[in-house]
């Protein structure tokens, strides 16, 4: 009958945090009592998703899988993250299913990543690929796409209007030798111009290729009413089979919605980076003596100025140094003011090197862009010794700024000097992010004790803990309270 109860309570406790849920789309992460995520999944209508795990109603092992069943009677407690988009929430449980590696999740957990379409627009004829690992440089990208038969659909309806090449041959408009080529049946089927048989000029031929970078950048709203139109005239004449394709196709087309944005959305895996030669572009970049060996990161996590708390990663050699991990609880900034958080941390991360105490990392890495790294400079101003190097990286421009420059330095995407930074950045958020989620999670449960919606969890005792707590009370002491919070 206890279990029942303790069951039952579970679930109502459960429910009722489930209720709180924004109604759009996002990712939920469920978790057990220690607090370590067990499922990532993705909803359109978060509330709605997560609530139909724990109605009532649910038969979860028939309509989920003995695995899903077994999973949610783990679950004591369900957190999640609004996304702007479904789009965005499915990239974003990907991204969390890769770092974290849930145990009741199947999918997603491999190295692969989302597919791009690609624009190798260094070439003379440039082509177009649907790719998971696209060039370091000199093409233009498009994506993630959420599906890669989806893209590949598009990129064939696209070539029927576009006429481009999908072929990995190496087409050089010097080539003479060219006209004596045979083409491939695509020119026979008007779906390619066969620039590797010298039957259209290079010009003619880049024309092309920019209608389709305009296209890819637009809504695409000319194009689809166009195709739309050729679909009603099949129909209207009964060539039915026409139609369908010509529907197919715009299907395919609407389907390059389901993207997410290259410059913000881009993973780490696409575009290796070698920490040694990122570090050494690094040391070019910022004029710096030697190559830096030691890059602290520092960023900041809030929810409306609640639960404030700051994170420094370290990373030596360009690789994650866990053991220099540290995070700060916000102790004197009230509300939501960033930038006298960057202060406090800074101060209290390198008050003793200031003092010549300790030593200064090589590099000093804000996430933010000017305000934070003059909030960071700032609390340096004091200090006996000075910094070595401190920059701040802005999101989404991806803007580097100095102390030593006044303008801003902006790199390519896939520079390896700015992909080290970001991963230095990357790092550090999802780390403060993790701490701010633990003290969430702490003050949630508070708060549910408070109101009397769900008991203090009793710490299970065996016959010899028994006996310890008989002879402690004998003695006129009693044991240490095991659910007393412990500050961080």
């Amino acid at each position: 009958m206890d279990r029942l109860s303790e069951e039952a309570k579970r679930l109502n406790g459960i429910r009722e945090r489930i209720a709180q849920f924004p109604k759009t789309p996002g990712v939920y992460l469920m978790k057990d009592i220690r607090g370590r995520v067990l499922y990532v999944g993705k909803a359109k209508d978060l509330r709605a998703r997560v609530s139909s795990y724990f109605q009532e109603s649910a038969d979860l092992l028939n309509t989920r899988g003995p695995e899903i069943a077994r999973m949610a009677a783990k679950v004591v407690e369900v957190d999640f993250l609004e996304c702007d988009t479904e789009v965005d929430a499915l990239l974003q449980e990907n991204r969390l299913i890769k770092d974290i590696q849930p145990q009741y999740n199947e999918r997603l957990k491999d190295d692969k990543s989302f597919p791009y379409l690609e624009i190798t627009t260094s070439d003379d004829f440039p082509g177009v690929f649907v790719t998971r690992q696209p060039r370091l440089k000199g093409s233009k990208l498009y994506g993630p796409f959420t599906s890669a038969g989806g893209v590949r659909d598009a990129v064939n309806a696209l070539q029927k209007v576009f006429k481009f090449r999908t072929c990995e041959l190496d087409i050089l408009e010097t080539d003479d030798k060219r006209k004596y080529f045979r083409p491939c049946l695509l020119y026979a089927i008007n779906q390619c111009t066969a620039p590797c048989a010298d039957r259209i000029s290079r010009d003619d031929y880049r024309r092309d290729i920019d209608r389709l970078k305009r296209f890819m950048n637009s809504k695409r709203s000319v194009v689809l009413r166009e195709m739309e139109k050729e679909m009603k005239a099949a129909a209207d004449a009964l060539n039915f089979e026409e139609a369908g394709r010509i529907r197919d196709r715009i299907k395919a087309i609407q389907n390059l919605r389901l993207s997410g944005d290259v410059g913000e959305d881009v993973q780490p895996e696409v575009f290796y980076v070698d920490p040694a030669k990122g570090l050494e572009r690094l040391a070019k970049i910022l004029d710096l003596e030697q190559v830096p060996r030691i890059i602290e990161g520092i960023d900041i996590a809030n929810l409306q100025g609640e639960e404030s708390v700051g994170s420094l990663v370290c990373f030596i050699d360009g690789k994650p140094f866990k053991g220099g991990y540290k995070r700060f609880r916000i102790r004197t900034v009230e509300g939501q003011d960033d930038y006298a958080m960057i202060r406090e941390v800074v101060q209290r991360r390198y008050r003793r090197a200031g003092d010549a105490e300790e030593l200064y990392p090589d590099l000093i890495l804000i996430d933010g862009g000017l305000g934070q790294l003059h909030a960071a400079l700032e609390a340096c101003g004091d200090m006996f010794v000075k910094p070595p190097m401190v920059v701040s990286l802005a999101k989404r421009e991806e803007e580097i700024y100095s102390q030593a420059r006044q303008r801003p330095i902006k790199l390519a995407r896939n520079d390896s000097a700015l992909r080290m930074l970001q991963q230095v950045r990357d790092e550090a958020h999802r780390f403060a992010q993790h701490y701010h989620h633990i003290l969430r999670s702490k003050r949630q449960f508070d708060e549910d004790i408070k109101a009397g919606r769900r008991p203090p969890r009793r710490k299970r005792r065996t016959a010899r803990d028994r006996g310890k707590r008989s002879s402690s009370a004998s003695e006129g002491t009693f044991p240490a309270d095991p659910y007393s919070p412990d500050d961080p």
